[in-house]
């Protein structure tokens, strides 16, 4: 490599990172070199993965390929995860995901972009949860759960199953919602679909309004709610916080995520909850050339709700920086914004929209959730000729993690 050319590292295929190899594949310096590190070759979306368990869509309609977008931008993909960071020496310690061979023990980088989305520490989930490693299926990551979700319909096709979804967020709501709509459809009758919600009451991040009208929605759907803690989960069954077991052949996890474990001991400030926390530019406030977005971050001047909106929004202010790094010119800031349209699907046909202190419901709102979400991912499979990237969906098209 000639001398002045500099090393850009992606670290994660977010949601913001995919905008940021879109607007490089329109305009990369001749003297920025690329680098992707992610363990998949697409980024299967999250808003569209409840669509995908209610058999909706299809897994392919979910997933935005990378490997067009890393071609567009020159960028180079290196299949692998990361385990450690060493922002003064530059360096990123690297493991080889999906039998990838060849894989550097570490990559060195100019500047740092960080955007690897939610994660279960599975160390902790253990601590908190004990047996959930073992017996329950998580949600993150999205690829992996993707996956495994087909076995979940062959076993219900075999007998009638009892599936429980742990967390009563927006995330668990979308998620039993739709499981019970894929299962009804395509399982053997009698299957029976619990709700467990930690302790709050459901959508306890939501508004009253939205809250009676996702808990008339369970009713009217059979679906069972308790208002207890997982604290733990065995073969075939969950244990609850009050001493009770629930009898249950699928238990699926879509509780808080993590922060990244490697993040510890990287030397970045960190979070209360060990994000990278950054400034009004998506920059470390202790290291200004490793820049953060999507739910690896927390916004040191107020942090905000974690969603997908938030990390959709965050691209196109994260592409412009990155590149103003480089080129030495000032940054931008970047304000989240203070309320967003949300649209929380209730299985296929059927959602519920709500902006601040407003809410509706009906088939029209899920419509609208499909098409923003179709045309999210429209958006960044790109023709033969790169088209210009938009700025993502304008509404947080379902709930995080999940979506």
């Amino acid at each position: 490599m000639h001398h002045g050319i500099k090393k850009l590292l992606l670290l994660g295929a977010g949601h913001a990172h995919v905008h940021v190899l879109a607007s490089l594949a329109q305009h990369r310096p001749a003297d920025l070199d690329v680098t992707v590190l992610t363990p998949y070759a697409y980024q299967t979306y999250s808003g569209m993965t409840p669509g995908y368990v209610a058999g909706h869509y299809t897994e392919a309609d979910c997933r935005i390929e990378l490997e067009p977008l890393v071609r567009a931008a020159a960028a180079r993909w290196v299949q692998g995860r990361c385990t450690g960071i060493d922002p003064v020496g530059n360096t990123v310690s690297v493991a080889a995901a999906g039998g990838a061979q060849g894989v550097p023990a570490t990559l060195g980088f100019d500047a740092l972009s960080i955007d690897t989305g939610a994660v279960i520490d599975r160390a902790r989930l253990e601590a908190d949860m004990p047996g959930a490693a073992t017996h329950a299926l998580a949600v993150r990551p999205i690829e992996a759960f993707a996956q495994l979700w087909p076995q979940v319909l062959a076993l219900a096709q075999q007998k009638p199953v009892s599936l429980a979804v742990v967390g009563a967020g927006a995330a668990g709501i979308e998620l039993i919602f739709a499981a019970e709509q894929g299962i009804r459809q395509q399982g053997m009758p009698g299957a029976r679909f619990t709700l467990i919600t930690g302790g709050p009451e459901v959508a306890d991040n939501y508004r009253s309004s939205v809250q009676r009208k996702v808990l008339r929605q369970l009713k009217q759907r059979g679906i069972t709610v308790l208002r207890e803690t997982c604290v733990g989960i065995g073969a075939g069954e969950v244990m609850l916080g009050n001493g009770a077991r629930l009898a249950c052949d699928v238990p699926l996890l879509a509780i808080g995520t993590h922060a990244p474990p490697w993040l510890q001991g990287s030397g970045l400030a960190l979070s209360a909850s060990g994000q990278v926390l950054v400034n009004a530019f998506q920059q470390s406030t202790s290291h200004p050339h490793v820049f953060a977005a999507g739910d690896v971050a927390s916004r040191a001047d107020g942090p905000h709700a974690r969603s997908g909106v938030y990390a959709v929004r965050a691209g196109p202010p994260l592409a412009h920086n990155l590149l103003a790094f480089h080129q030495r010119k000032p940054l931008k800031p970047h304000q989240p914004p203070t309320n967003t349209l949300n649209l929380l699907s209730c299985g296929t046909g059927h959602a519920i929209a709500s902006y601040g202190p407003l809410s509706l419901e009906g088939a029209w709102a899920w419509r609208w959730k499909d098409r923003i979400d179709r045309g999210f991912i429209e958006r960044y499979r790109l023709n033969p000729t790169p088209r210009k990237p938009g700025a993502g969906p304008g509404a947080q098209a379902s709930g995080e993690p999940v979506s």
